[in-house]
């Protein structure tokens, strides 16, 4: 199956996925700089490998631009927070996801670390979780708060599974949401579009990684 999007397209498809959602991205935030921090959400072997039973492969269309947003953020001194979905392999965790889907991603395996050309800092915080939302059962509130964060940017995989759920959480919680329509990446366009309206319906502004950059350099 051709993947819906590629790194060489992807500019072009933003484009057109914010025109189809417009009438209800109504919250066009300018993003607060010096109180923001971008989550990279499971850009893990396991999600970007094509072998993989959980291939995302809009995931590997977004690679240089997440690689992009992260750059900005460490110029401007913002905090870049990862996430990496991973179980324990006794299974001690996984509950339903267990028998939900088919695989799972085993807790230092080779598949569960983050892509090479998105490597963390030793001094960048990376949070293990073992659900869609990095909030479920983390500390990521905590070190948000303690940050003094007050807007957050959701870049990764998967739109509608991770990402979405990560957004709808933080916002439950007073976040403002920025949510790149080219820095997310679901395994059918279908699927990334239908979260993109969701979320700009209810939840979060949606945007692009280029509007993100800007808005961060330019305060």
């Amino acid at each position: 199956m051709e993947p819906y999007v590629t790194k060489e397209n992807i500019e072009s498809k933003a484009h057109a996925w914010l025109e189809q959602i417009r009438p209800y991205n109504r919250h066009e935030l300018r993003l607060k700089a010096t109180a923001s921090a971008l989550l990279v959400v499971d850009m893990q072997q396991f999600f970007l490998d094509a072998a993989s039973p959980t291939f995302t492969c809009g995931g590997v269309a977004i690679l240089p631009n997440v690689k992009s947003l992260i750059a900005t953020f460490r110029r401007a001194q913002r905090p870049v927070i990862f996430t990496r979905h991973v179980h324990h392999p006794g299974d001690l965790d996984s509950g339903i996801m267990a028998w939900w889907w088919k695989g799972k991603c085993i807790e230092g395996s080779p598949e569960s670390k983050i892509h090479p050309n998105l490597a963390p800092k030793p001094d960048e915080k990376v949070v293990s979780k073992h659900r869609y939302s990095a909030f479920y059962n983390t500390d990521l509130e905590t070190v948000l708060r303690c940050l003094k964060v007050e807007d957050v940017v959701i870049s990764g995989v998967m739109t509608n599974l991770c990402c979405e759920s990560t957004a709808r959480a933080a916002f439950y919680r007073d976040y403002r949401v920025f949510f790149p329509a080219d820095g997310t990446g679901a395994i059918n366009e279908e699927m990334h579009v239908a979260s993109l309206l969701n979320l700009a319906f209810g939840f979060a502004c949606v945007t692009t990684v280029a509007a993100i950059t800007t808005q961060l350099a330019g305060e």
